[in-house]
C-alpha cells in the first residue's frame, strides 16, 4: 500500500513541475541596472541593508553581456545535468528601470539564448509602468514569466527607515496590476528588520495573504559591510534583534502557519558570502536550515495556512 505524504508547505521545485516536464535552473544575471533610490530620482544610496555583491555569483559581471553570463551560467550547471533548461533570472538592483525598448531587447536577448526557458524578473513594486507591463503580457503569452517585486515589509514605517522610497500601496497596487494581467507574481520579504517584532513580522503574514501572489521568498536580516544598517547597527546595536538560529526557525514557522495555503514558498534564509557578512553567521546551508524546519514542523504538527484565518 503506497501512503500519500502531504507536503507542509508548498514547495517551490514541486510549482515548477507544473510548467516544464524537466529539470530547470534560474540563471542570476546583473543585467546592469541601477535603482530609483541609488541614482537620485527617489533618492541616494539604496536601501540601508544591501549591498549587491552578496547576492552575485561570479558570472554575473556588468562587462559581460546577458548572453555571456547565460552561457556561462550554463556551463556551471551543465556538469552536473546535462539535460537541464533554465530561467532566465534578472536579479541585481531593479531590472523594470530603464528606458522600454532598453529593457526589451535584454529580455529577448536573455530568451533567445538555447536551453532558455523563460524569465524571472526581480524589482521594485514603484517601478512598474503600465506600458512596461503591457509588453510583459505579451511576453507571458509566449513563455514562462515570474515577476518577482521585493516587498521587504508591509510597514511604512519600516521602509523609511530603510530608504525604499516607496510605500506598502506601491507593492499593493503592482502586485494586483500584474497578477490582473495573468502573469505570475512573486514576493521577496526579510524577517527582522529593525522596528519589527516577532507579533509585527506575523501579522505580515496575513496582509501578504490578501494579495494576489503565488510565490513568496523571506530571509533572515543580515548585516552586511560596507551598507549604511552596518553602521548603524555599530552605533546603536540596542536597535537591532538578530535572531539565534533556533528562534528564527520558530519565527518561519508561525509565519509560514498564517500565510494562505496557496502561496508557493521559494526561500526562508538566505546564506551571504562569509567575507561580507557580520552577522548573524549561523554556518548552515540553505538545505540544512530547511531541514531544520521540516523537523521541527513535524514535532510540532504545524503546516502551511494552519492558522490563517481568511
Amino acid at each position: 500500500m503506497i501512503m500519500s505524504i502531504t507536503p507542509l508547505y508548498n514547495e517551490f521545485p514541486v510549482f515548477l513541475k507544473r510548467y516544464f516536464p524537466y529539470k530547470v535552473q534560474k540563471i542570476s544575471l546583473n543585467a546592469g541596472f541601477t535603482c530609483p533610490n541609488r541614482d537620485g530620482s527617489k533618492g541616494y544610496g539604496g536601501c540601508t541593508y544591501c549591498n549587491n555583491q552578496t547576492f552575485n555569483p561570479d558570472y554575473c559581471r556588468t562587462e559581460k553581456t546577458v548572453t555571456q553570463q547565460l552561457e556561462e551560467g550554463k556551463l556551471f550547471f551543465a556538469r552536473k545535468y546535462p539535460e537541464m533548461k533554465y530561467l532566465a533570472y534578472f536579479q541585481a538592483y531593479t531590472n523594470t528601470y530603464g528606458e522600454l525598448e532598453s529593457l526589451k531587447r535584454k529580455y529577448e536577448e536573455a530568451l533567445s539564448v538555447d536551453g532558455v526557458v523563460g524569465l524571472v524578473i526581480g524589482t521594485r513594486p514603484d517601478c512598474m509602468p503600465d506600458e512596461l507591463l503591457r509588453y510583459l503580457e505579451g511576453i507571458n503569452r509566449q513563455t514562462f514569466l515570474l515577476v518577482e517585486y521585493g516587498i521587504e515589509s508591509t510597514r511604512d514605517e519600516t521602509l523609511k527607515r530603510i530608504n525604499r522610497g516607496h510605500t506598502f500601496q506601491a507593492t499593493v497596487d503592482a502586485v494586483e496590476r500584474t497578477a490582473a494581467c495573468g502573469i505570475l507574481t512573486g514576493g521577496h520579504v526579510i524577517l527582522g528588520l529593525p522596528g519589527e517584532t516577532h507579533e509585527s513580522i506575523v501579522a505580515q503574514a496575513a496582509t501578504l495573504s490578501r494579495l494576489p501572489v503565488t510565490t513568496l521568498k523571506m530571509h533572515q536580516l543580515q548585516l552586511i559591510r560596507g551598507t549604511r544598517m552596518a553602521l548603524e547597527y555599530e552605533q546603536h546595536p540596542q536597535d537591532f534583534h538578530l535572531f539565534q538560529v533556533d528562534e528564527y526557525i520558530e519565527l518561519v514557522i508561525d509565519y509560514i502557519e498564517h500565510l494562505r495555503p496557496d502561496i508557493v514558498l521559494e526561500r526562508f534564509v538566505s546564506q551571504s558570502p562569509k567575507d561580507l557578512l557580520i552577522a548573524p553567521d549561523w554556518g548552515l546551508k540553505n538545505y540544512e536550515f530547511n531541514h531544520r524546519v521540516l523537523k521541527r514542523m513535524k514535532e510540532l504538527g504545524a503546516y502551511q495556512g494552519k492558522k490563517y484565518d481568511m
